[in-house]
């Protein structure tokens, strides 16, 4: 049986690291610190030691790589880029957050040149990147396993074997859902706490001690009261994994309410330019002041654009909602205010009710989905 490789043993190997993202440049710069020798190769060029030519120059010089692109497209892009480059010699390590079926058709591809594939996701921002403590998720062969165990030991804490290629990606995501909520309930939190006078600060002295209270919390809040949206993980990246988990559960027929509104508060941050923050900058929705008589028009042509069409429809869908309700007036009794003190609502209206929202529902539903 074939024996993992010494720590002291890989010292005298080179790791490439492709991507030089937050945590690609942070995992680069640990592994230095511990005394590898690490090449690296980024989309667009940048001043750091051994920065090389290509990804195929990369695997010219080294048996392990470690890939830390932002997303699907990119990770493909970059394991084709490698190319006739990969043998036997090589494991390849992929650390994006994916679709399970994107990190399936990168390890065929990478498979196929008799390299080994693990996929290799991580939670853990850029400060346990610094420092070398990063969790893995880790799927793929016992084999692939074995061999890269210790070059993912150098730069983690703890490593969860979770099972076949693509399973990890689909834990990491299901993670990502529970991170982005947090956040997204404590801006709310947050905004209600400040509509009582109350000062930010005791909210977070009251969670500090509520069941409730977790590590993403310890972590985002005080930089969340401090409006400090320097980014350890970005809004973009967060909102990819919101979509990707969308598009999951869209396949398998899931209704995952609480995801749907943690994407659509990330996409409107991304429509005001805010991309590159902190995921946590959902909060200047709520807590934003903005300078009287002066008015920010979102960044982002393009959104901006997505937007008003959606604002189009939803007009449209009023205007005709408002024209089936004349409609049906002459056939359905109006029904009485819901919070009328003397009297019962009318039984027929009752009755109507509920229909008529679910009409209404059903009609607001078809003009979202595109149809005529």
């Amino acid at each position: 049986m074939e024996r993992p490789a010494s720590a002291s043993h890989l010292k005298h190997t080179n790791i490439g690291v492709v991507g030089l993202g937050i945590i690609g440049r942070a995992i680069a710069g640990h592994l230095r610190r511990k005394g590898f020798s690490v090449f690296v190769w980024n989309r667009s060029p940048s001043p750091v030691p051994n920065f090389v030519g290509s990804p195929g120059e990369l695997a010219g010089l080294c048996n392990y790589i470690q890939v830390f692109v932002s997303d699907d497209d990119a990770l493909l892009q970059t394991v084709e880029q490698l190319g006739e480059k990969l043998t036997q010699r090589h494991v390849l390590f992929a650390h994006s957050t994916v679709s399970p079926d994107s990190m399936r058709a990168a390890a065929e591809m990478v498979e196929r040149r008799g390299a080994r594939f693990i996929e290799a996701c991580f939670t853990g921002s850029k400060g346990a990147a610094e420092q070398g403590e990063l969790v893995y998720y880790v799927g793929g062969t016992d084999e692939a396993f074995l061999k890269g165990r210790t070059i993912l030991e150098a730069s983690s804490k703890e490593i969860l074997r979770i099972g076949a290629i693509g399973q990890a990606s689909a834990i990491k995501v299901a993670t990502n859902i529970i991170t982005a909520a947090t956040v997204q309930a404590a801006a709310e939190a947050l905004a209600l706490v400040q509509t009582q006078g109350l000062p930010l600060e005791t909210f977070l002295e009251a969670m500090r001690v509520n069941a409730s209270y977790s590590g993403t919390l310890a972590m985002k809040l005080p930089r969340m009261l401090g409006r400090d949206f320097a980014p350890h993980f970005s809004v973009k990246h967060m909102l990819k994994d919101m979509q990707i988990a969308s598009q999951l559960a869209l396949s398998h027929y899931l209704d995952l309410g609480v995801t749907t509104a943690a994407r659509d508060q990330l996409f409107e941050q991304m429509q005001w330019g805010h991309g590159d923050d902190d995921y946590s900058a959902v909060l200047r929705k709520y807590l934003h002041e903005p300078t009287p008589g002066f008015l920010e028009e979102p960044q982002n042509p393009e959104a901006l654009e997505e937007f008003a069409a959606e604002e189009s429809i939803t007009a449209s869908a009023a205007a005709e909602t408002q024209n089936v309700e004349s409609q049906q007036a002459d056939i359905v009794p109006a029904p009485e205010p819901a919070l009328s003190f003397g009297g019962t609502m009318n039984a027929t209206a009752s009755a109507a009710t509920p229909l008529r929202r679910g009409f209404l529902k059903q009609l607001l539903s078809r003009f979202s989905s595109g149809e005529e």
